[in-house]
């Protein structure tokens, strides 16, 4: 089992700043990659960035050159700087933990985090 607890969401104007942490507790040594998805009221679930154990990083085409994920291994936390936000980026953040028991694999999720953007 995997335990992630976010934290950073908020309300800030078009063209701020946020950011977003998660902290993972449990079997973080089966974790392959963390990272983060956004819902907003109405569409589906998308992924925003993602780090895997390697330190590769994938960003959403939406996000490339605002967005930033980072890991800090030593505190079981993921990060994700946002920058230059617009009210497109308004929705439920959410840290996603990919893990793998043996052959099976497993996504946990946070509770999520609101983050609103006003024009």
């Amino acid at each position: 089992q995997v335990q992630l607890v976010e934290s950073g969401g908020g309300l800030v104007q078009a063209g701020g700043s946020l950011r977003l942490s998660c902290v993972a507790s449990g079997s973080i040594a089966n974790i392959n990659a963390l990272g983060w998805y956004r819902q907003a009221p109405g569409k589906q679930r998308q992924m925003v960035a993602v780090i895997t154990t390697g330190g590769s990083t994938y960003y959403d085409d939406s996000v490339k050159g605002r967005f930033t994920i980072s890991r800090d291994n030593a505190k079981n936390t993921v990060h994700l700087q946002m920058n230059s936000l617009k009210p497109e980026d308004t929705a439920v953040y959410l840290c996603n933990a990919d893990a793998q028991f043996g052959l099976e694999l497993h996504d946990y999720w946070g509770q999520g985090t609101q983050v609103t953007v006003s024009s």
